[in-house]
């Protein structure tokens, strides 16, 4: 059966006297149990009831103040074993700091927790906004309160945001120490805080926010627990201070991330650059063309360019372009002029490409500048080109005497063959300048594309005479006529006025026989005139189209060319069935086109008569009868007498 420890401890020895020590066994039993303050009043109060001596009971009194010294000093101990325990906690969190929040939610929880105070919230001075705002809060019931902005210097925290020293106030409405305003008490009242005590969060000098324990009854604050909220707050400034150095580090991990993707994409675009340039000077040492350039920058650019004529591209851009020497966005395309000395040569558009690195949009007005290059090199090549044509064909018509293999050796660097058939054409614009430097234009742009047509089809071009002389090669099947024709469209398609062009005879070997050339030349002029004089400006023809008129226009009076083209059917007709169609012609026209008097000049049936000018028609065509076709007929039929039977 267990002792009460006050009344075994009361209990006299033999000799009535109470043992040695005897006074302290209750209250080490009670340091023991660890009881209440209170308890430690029981021992006494027992002895004076049971009427001890005065000498036990002023023992039992020492004892007493004893005990309660010893049990202050283990609740002090304890406490600060669980302050140091709770800071160490707080510590150990900040050093694995992944997330500053929670950090300083445990420092809020644990500073509420070891102060035993209804609240514990911290609040962080905005820089920005130049007041504090509520950051963390613990215990906090009321909406307003955890949402509370403060201004600088207003309320308890603004005191101690001044001072850098803690304050505490045992009851907040009653405390002139610190500016009250209508926001904050209404957020205090809405809690029911009446003692506060805030400490600052300093980093260095710097105050940087305020961390309070709060209760809802007046509280006196000892210098103890102000020294651990102080603690807590050093952490939680601490805390802050990683959370934005580590912000800072990410910051700059990611700068330092976001750099070296710019690095490499720079190194990109430079060997891209790079490998452009090595692309662009390949093209001009091996003789490249414009669209070459473009098909070599689509590639290093990843996208579609091209050149296109000054009219084709975009006039704003392009004069922008132009003006600015960069190249200029177009809505989704890019536009890059191609200049040589002020002059407008085209434009390279890059198509569907709006963001347009800087390197890259180097990249691209480099090719423009290369493309006019090439450009100027190619006009410069067929400008000597152009003059070396003109140049042979000059001699042709003018030093005769020149040496046929020269000549041919000549014509060859040009990719002329001059033992091939040629075709002399005379070609001359038919408008009217309104002076004479417009006129002096119009013929150098004639000379120009007669030129390029000449280089083109392996001919030779000259100016010459106020227009152009071209020495053209006759296709197989083809006719003086046509070559004519052609030549008149091409030309005047390229001037944009009309030309007129006359064409000789075909010349057979023009290296051989430089007089045919130079006859050829005055024919090919004499059918220009006729065909200005009959009102065909802007037409081709040859002296084959004007029937016995192009024998007064011909220089070599082609007579057999005429009867060939004129009745040459009906002689070749007759050379290979036998019969007497030309007879009957001669017969036919003698007798005034009159079937009956021509029976009997042939001594024929008339129905014979009409048999024959019938197959006549089929060979010579339904217009034979025609006065103008009936004349050239009759010439050609006479001429046929003269010059003797036409072989087939």
């Amino acid at each position: 059966m267990s002792r009460d420890p006050v009344q075994s401890a009361e209990r006299p020895t033999d000799d009535g006297a109470a043992p040695p020590g005897d006074a302290e066994a209750p209250f080490l039993d009670l340091l023991a149990r660890g009881a209440t303050a209170d308890a430690y009043e029981q021992p006494v109060l027992r002895a004076r009831a049971e009427g001890r001596p005065a000498e036990r009971i002023a023992a039992l009194e020492h004892a007493k103040l004893l005990a309660l010294r010893v049990r202050a000093e283990l609740e002090g101990r304890r406490r600060r074993e669980a302050e140091l325990s709770a800071l160490f906690e707080t510590a150990h969190d900040l050093a694995g700091l992944r997330d500053v929040d929670a950090v300083l939610q445990a420092i809020v929880q644990r500073a509420r927790s070891l102060l035993g105070t209804d609240v514990a919230y911290l609040s962080l001075n905005d820089p920005v906004r130049g007041d504090t705002y509520m950051r963390v809060t613990e215990g906090s019931v009321a909406a307003r309160f955890q949402q509370l902005r403060l201004g600088m210097g207003e309320g308890l925290g603004g005191l101690v945001a001044q001072t850098a020293r803690p304050y505490v106030t045992d009851d907040y409405f009653r405390d002139e120490r610190f500016r009250h305003t209508t926001s904050i008490d209404a957020g205090v009242r809405d809690e029911g805080l009446v003692a506060i005590l805030g400490v600052p969060l300093m980093l260095g000098p710097h105050v940087i926010g305020v961390l309070f324990a709060a209760d809802r009854r007046a509280r006196v604050f000892e210098r103890e627990q102000i020294a651990l909220l102080g603690s807590f707050a050093a952490l939680a400034a601490a805390a802050i201070d990683t959370a934005n150095l580590l912000t800072e580090t990410r910051s700059a991990l990611a700068d330092l991330e976001h750099a070296n993707e710019i690095i490499k994409d720079r190194s990109g675009v430079i060997e891209r650059a790079s490998d452009v340039h090595d692309r662009l000077a390949e093209l001009v040492l091996r003789g490249g063309g414009v669209h070459d350039v473009a098909a070599a920058v689509s590639e290093v650019l990843d996208g579609t360019v091209e050149f296109t004529e000054a009219d084709a591209a975009p006039a704003d851009a392009l004069e922008a372009s132009r003006a600015e020497g960069h190249a200029m966005p177009h809505r989704d395309d890019w536009i890059a002029a191609v200049t040589a000395g002020g002059e407008l040569l085209g434009a390279l558009v890059l198509r569907g490409h709006p963001g347009l690195d800087p390197v890259d949009q180097r990249t691209l007005e480099r090719a423009a500048m290369v493309t006019s290059l090439l450009l100027l090199a190619r006009r410069s090549a067929a400008e000597a080109e152009q003059r070396v044509r003109g140049e042979l064909l000059d001699d042709l018509l003018d030093a005769r005497d020149r040496d046929p293999r020269l000549l041919r050796e000549r014509a060859a660097r040009l990719r002329a063959d001059l033992d091939a058939t040629h075709v002399v054409l005379a070609a001359r614009l038919d408008t009217s300048a309104p002076d004479a430097d417009h006129e002096a234009d119009a013929r150098r742009r004639l000379w120009s594309a007669a030129s390029h047509l000449a280089a083109t089809r392996q001919g030779l071009a000259a100016a010459r005479d106020g227009g152009t002389v071209l020495l053209l090669p006759l296709a197989p099947g083809d006719t003086a006529t046509d070559l004519a024709r052609r030549t008149a469209r091409h030309l005047g398609t390229a001037v944009h006025e009309p030309v007129t062009v006359g064409a000789s005879a075909p010349v057979a070997h023009p290296a051989a026989d430089p007089d045919a050339v130079v006859a050829g030349y005055e024919e090919g002029r004499r059918c220009l005139d006729a065909l200005r004089l009959l009102g065909r400006s802007g037409d081709g023809a040859a002296a084959e189209d004007f029937g016995f008129l192009g024998l007064l226009l011909a220089g070599d009076r082609d007579i057999g060319g005429f009867v060939e083209r004129t009745i040459g059917q009906v002689v070749a007709y007759d050379a290979r069935r036998g019969t007497d169609l030309v007879r009957t012609l001669d017969a036919y026209f003698a007798c005034g086109m009159s079937p009956a008097r021509t029976k009997d000049a042939l001594h024929v049936h008339v129905n014979t008569v009409a048999q024959r000018l019938e197959r006549v028609g089929r060979l010579l065509g339904d217009d034979w009868q025609s006065p103008a076709r009936a004349l050239e007929i009759q010439l050609a039929l006479r001429l046929h007498r003269l010059a003797g039977p036409v072989q087939s």
